[in-house]
């Protein structure tokens, strides 16, 4: 279906996706996620009633169970009547390029309920954990009145960290099989965390993992050197089980310290849960919810915000001067004449870069 401006399609598809019909929601997501004729269009159209939902990232490595919780999460909000969509980045298809599926195939406890949209999205070669559009495809569920959006990733590891720019709040999942310390010192993935939880919590290694967690966090905020060593400390007089974590952990302690001595300030919760189950959903939904409220009150929500409009205006320069220079018959016979000097070492490459902005400025510009 194309939707050029202006074009009876266009209105009808609006009309019905006004109206609340899920179908209308389904097509101009298609329109929109496969980037067909007049998606940017609609996504002109459907822009000033963007900026209304909850945007919540689920990330983690394969096999920690996002879908599982993806899936309890949005029991959860539903329970308290709000509408929820679901956008899950699937592998992609090495035969049609599409998603496998498999995250909707999971989620078949709310695949039915009116009050869920799932779409599963192919990472067709993205390599930030989502898929291209996944951002637009957010906005068109913003604009049709979702009230919580969970992206899942894809899980491939270290590299998922577009959904730290996609989302308002990022909930990272962890496993007790990932929880070696060399895990909890990744960089990536560890530092765009709000809210930690480590799933699977009843296999051996969860509260080991909680601790180093904690204790990464600690050593990565400094807080874990106000308080002394706990080499030492008498085990026979420390009943509390939490009571015992912090004094083996000075880390853990300091953080809560510091927490107490100013609530305003977020530090990321680490959780434990067990999705299969339910258990701690309701824990990870508070979590959530204090952390939208923190960055309402502290302004950091508008400024995340701002910085994904941002962000937007610049992937859409980016991907209209790659397609307008790439796709061009000349240009390319052009640079294919330059590869027998290149590969001679007569040119380098930075010199053919600029000859081809200067000679392409026209076809760049649009002028």
């Amino acid at each position: 279906m194309t939707v050029k401006s202006g074009s009876p399609a266009l209105a009808r598809l609006l009309t019905d996706f006004r109206t609340g019909k899920p179908a209308a929601l389904a097509r101009a997501v298609s329109i929109v996620e496969n980037h067909r004729v007049g998606f940017d269009t609609l996504l002109a159209t459907l822009h000033p009633l963007v900026g209304r939902a909850r945007r919540v990232g689920i990330t983690g490595p394969p096999g920690a169970g996002k879908s599982t919780l993806t899936t309890r999460l949005a029991l959860a909000y539903r329970a308290t009547g709000l509408r929820v969509g679901i956008v899950a980045v699937d592998p992609t298809s090495p035969f049609t390029g599409g998603a496998l599926l498999g995250d909707r195939i999971r989620m078949e406890e709310v695949a039915l309920d009116p009050g869920v949209f799932i779409r599963s999205m192919a990472t067709r070669g993205s390599l930030g954990g989502l898929a291209m559009a996944t951002r637009e495809v957010c906005d068109v569920l913003d604009a049709f009145g979702m009230d919580v959006i969970l992206l899942e990733t894809v899980g491939v590891g270290q590299s998922e960290l577009d959904i730290a720019r996609a989302a308002d709040t990022t909930l990272v999942v962890l496993v007790p099989e990932s929880g070696d310390a060399i895990q909890t010192l990744k960089a990536g993935v560890m530092e765009i965390a709000d809210v930690f939880t480590v799933n699977k919590a009843d296999r051996p290694g969860a509260d080991r993992l909680r601790n180093d967690i904690e204790l990464m966090l600690g050593l990565r905020t400094g807080l874990s050197t106000h308080l002394p060593a706990h080499h030492g400390v008498d085990r026979r007089n420390i009943s509390d089980k939490d009571a015992m974590r912090d004094a083996m952990n000075p880390a853990r302690a300091a953080r809560a310290a510091a927490l107490e001595a100013d609530p305003e300030h977020w530090t990321p919760p680490v959780l434990r849960s067990v999705a299969a189950n339910g258990e701690g959903t309701a824990d990870i939904i508070d979590a959530l919810d204090r952390h939208i409220r923190y960055l309402e009150r502290s302004g950091e929500l508008v400024q995340r915000r701002r910085q994904r409009l941002r962000e937007r205006v610049m992937e859409v320069v980016e991907q209209q001067l790659r397609e307008r220079l790439w796709q061009d018959a000349e240009t390319r016979t052009w640079l294919e004449a330059q590869i027998s000097a290149l590969a001679a070492g007569d040119i380098t490459p930075f010199a053919v870069a600029d000859s081809l902005r200067a000679r392409s400025g026209a076809l760049l510009t649009g002028v």
